[in-house]
């Protein structure tokens, strides 16, 4: 599966989803880096059928309005240190994926998982 974590989590996800198989890459990879639109975040999704990795809730607007991007997973932790951010997403990797081969849209808080149908 592909990702494309979005600018306000932390690059070192790319590793964790790469450690178990996954193709990453964060916005700063892109041409224009953490300055890259939702619109262009969206496009490359969908050109690249990349699930888009985000805190933003204008990612959740976008895909209920317009199905864009391709797929969503939707970090609602608040705010929390990067490593226990990490540790929840090496918790939760499988199902994630798992999840995301049948569902668009899934959410990931500290205390549950939830599948948007």
């Amino acid at each position: 599966m592909k990702f494309l974590i979005d600018a306000q989590l932390p690059r070192r996800l790319i590793y964790r989803l790469q450690e178990v198989g996954h193709e990453a890459i964060h916005t700063l990879d892109l041409p224009l880096g953490n300055s890259s639109p939702d619109h262009v975040i969206n496009e490359i999704s969908e050109l690249e059928q990349r699930v888009v990795i985000t805190k933003d809730a204008d990612f959740v607007n976008s895909f209920m309005l317009y199905h864009k991007p391709y797929k969503l997973l939707l970090i609602s932790t608040g705010n929390i240190k990067n490593a226990e951010l990490e540790r929840l997403f090496l918790q939760n990797i499988q199902l994630i994926a798992e999840a995301l081969e049948e569902h668009d849209f899934v959410e990931l808080s500290q205390t549950e998982f939830t599948i948007h149908e």
